[in-house]
């Protein structure tokens, strides 16, 4: 499967999927004349945070993610709770696991100063600060469309059924990314987002003491030394060796048993099925990994998109705007 013909065939369908499904409703430019300065200053605002912090890069981008699978990328991820609405924040796979709020409503205040008003939506926010994380940490760059508004509503059931766990086994997340629209080879490059970050303990505890049979017994006992069988449930442990880095070690450690989460390493199983050669081929070539993660990213970040009329352009990222 992972052939370089494979391969232009993969961006053939991504492309006609973008010219099919709605990605003409959002373009790279659409700031240009309403405010120039919107993407210059989320790139200012990424960096200095990624400076502060380097952790943040990958927060940023997971939180793109969650938001996207979430009945589409519409900044629903960031909405608080009300008396009225339990939002996605505090549901299970967001739970003490997203984080970067703080600096998403940084990034909103500068942005609407820059701009002399409300006028870039915080969906828009966070998938341009997924895109300039990447670029921090050592990625290549791609262009982010935009035009997204701002959903009024968020949903902690549809958070808890849409967002994939790191507990599932390879058939599931591959159904999980269809549902979404995405296909298995979307699933094995989005993934590779993993290059980025840490996972808490109470995480990759059942796969380091249970999973024997596919993971590397000296990979394990390292990490037991860090997360042992009870407590320290927040204990953090980087999902590749460089977790500050953009490149392929994420695959690298997949081939050697090294993934920190089952549901990575269930991407490479050694039974030479289609994902264990698109994890072969992202570890052997990196440039064909920058390239196609940032054709996908741009796939998932279509997915539902509100535009036009629909929803709103939230003033603070956090609330629904008063009437």
């Amino acid at each position: 499967m992972a052939t370089t013909t494979n391969f232009f065939t993969y961006l053939a369908i991504i492309f006609f999927s973008m010219s099919t499904s709605g990605f003409s409703q959002l373009t790279p430019d659409f700031y240009d004349d309403v405010c120039p300065q919107a993407l210059a200053t989320i790139q200012l605002m990424v960096d200095a945070a990624i400076v502060q912090e380097p952790r943040m890069g990958a927060s940023l981008v997971r939180l793109h993610f969650h938001d996207c699978f979430v009945n589409g990328c519409d900044g629903s991820i960031l909405l608080d709770d009300t008396p009225t609405m339990t939002g996605e924040k505090t549901a299970g796979p967001n739970n003490n696991s997203v984080r970067g709020f703080d600096v998403i409503d940084q990034i909103k205040t500068a942005v609407n100063v820059a701009c002399l008003g409300n006028v870039v939506s915080c969906a828009d926010i966070l998938a341009v600060a997924a895109r300039d994380s990447i670029v921090a940490l050592g990625g290549t760059s791609y262009d982010v469309l935009l035009g997204r508004r701002d959903a009024t509503t968020a949903s902690m059931a549809d958070a808890n059924s849409d967002i994939p766990r790191p507990t599932q086994d390879l058939p599931a997340l591959v159904a999980n990314f269809q549902s979404h629209g995405l296909a298995p080879e979307d699933l094995v490059v989005l993934a590779g987002a993993h290059t980025l970050g840490f996972a808490r303990c109470v995480v990759f505890r059942s796969r380091i003491y249970n999973e024997t049979s596919t993971i590397d017994p000296g990979f394990a006992s390292d990490l037991q030394a860090q997360c042992p069988i009870t407590g320290d449930d927040d204990a953090l442990s980087p999902l590749d060796d460089t977790p500050a880095v953009v490149d392929t070690d994420y695959y690298q450690g997949l081939l050697r048993a090294k993934g920190l989460l089952h549901s990575d390493q269930q991407l490479f199983q050694g039974d030479g099925s289609d994902t264990d050669s698109l994890v072969q081929y992202y570890s052997d070539n990196p440039s064909s990994f920058w390239e196609d993660f940032g054709a996908a990213m741009i796939k998932m970040g279509n997915l539902s998109p509100l535009t036009g009329s629909d929803g709103e352009i939230r003033e603070d990222c956090r609330v629904v705007n008063q009437d």
